[in-house]
């Protein structure tokens, strides 16, 4: 199968229609996308991805009538449910409610709940509206591989596994939605992304649920996940890494480097002679701002893992914010 890089959004709905998968670009990373309610069209997401049947997957809604249709909303919660879909739909969150016999038991992993959210992406908005139903799209990667930013990234994932990938350039985000149960009239984050538990905190009480230790339930919740190859270590400081001996090592970082002409390099002194202390480096924001960081996270992960390196080095970022989510994906992907 010879895949194709295209603007061609009729293409995407014809696809679709015809129960076929397509990669689609989102605000938050790309989406290996389906037609939701056609159980055998998103099988074929499980094969392309190689992903375990046991994780489920995002249902992305064409509009806010269709929350209705494939989700019963629990009566004591429905006024916090409503005013969380206000503010944060279309945008980069996701909501788990029980779901309700028109969903595919393959698209819940055989859960008796569903996750969904609204794209506030106006390619992927378009398609899903001219589509007209539910489109089951989790990041268009390999299984636990680095979430992809670009259509370059997916072709470099997928190649010869799907025809089509729609390009609209980077995406915004680079992290992938945040996820949320309610109960009782309190919110459960079940994993962290864009919308951070200050911002849901002005709705109900925000308790964040450690994924480790709980059974999944909801997607990308797995203890390992969004890996590069090359095993990745986390450290408070890169002042305080050494390498060993020939070692090449990546740095992700995060506090201010040393500066050579236009080359990023971090040196250190080994007796008589300067000798480079890291063979590649990647900043996640120069200014240390947390957005930029967050956008550029995936991105730079797959160029440091493209370079050959034995290990990559990643300096953690403050966990106030939008830094908790950047911390949890690097925390996942990280060597253990």
């Amino acid at each position: 199968m010879k895949t194709v890089i295209s603007t061609d959004r009729t293409a995407a709905v014809e696809l679709l229609r015809k129960g076929e998968i397509v990669a689609l670009p989102t605000e938050t990373v790309y989406g290996l996308a389906a037609d939701a309610l056609n159980p055998i069209a998103v099988t074929k997401i499980f094969e392309a991805k190689t992903r375990p049947r046991f994780d489920p997957l995002i249902v992305h809604l064409p509009d806010r009538e269709w929350l209705e249709k494939i989700a019963d909303l629990p009566e004591h919660d429905q006024r916090l449910i409503s005013k969380l879909a206000e503010k944060f739909w279309p945008g980069p969150f996701t909501i788990v409610l029980p779901k309700r016999g028109i969903v595919p038991e393959i698209v819940t992993a055989g859960l008796d709940t569903v996750a969904m959210r609204i794209s506030a992406h106006p390619v992927f908005a378009e398609i899903a509206q001219v589509f007209g139903r539910p489109i089951a799209a989790p990041s268009a990667n390999r299984f636990g591989r680095v979430s992809p930013t670009t259509a370059q990234h997916v072709l470099d994932e997928l190649d010869k596994q799907i025809s089509l990938i729609i390009d609209a350039g980077p995406t915004q985000h680079g992290l992938e939605s945040t996820i949320v149960g309610v109960r009782a009239n309190s919110i459960d984050i079940l994993r962290q992304g864009p919308i951070t538990a200050g911002e849901l905190s002005k709705f109900a009480d925000v308790n964040i649920v450690a994924s480790s230790s709980q059974k999944i339930s909801a997607p990308g919740q797995l203890p390992s996940h969004y890996a590069p190859k090359t095993p990745l270590y986390l450290v408070d400081s890169a002042d305080s890494f050494f390498p060993e001996k020939n070692q090449r090592v990546g740095l992700l970082a995060w506090h201010p480097i040393s500066r050579k002409g236009d080359l990023q390099i971090a040196q250190r002194r080994t007796g008589d002679r300067r000798s480079l202390k890291f063979a590649a480096v990647r900043e996640l924001s120069a200014r240390q701002e947390l957005r930029e960081g967050a956008a550029n996270l995936f991105r730079y992960l797959r160029e440091l893992d493209m370079l050959g390196l034995d290990i990559i080095v990643a300096e953690r970022v403050p966990s106030r914010g939008l830094g908790a989510a950047i911390l949890d994906r690097l925390e996942r992907a990280s060597h253990r």
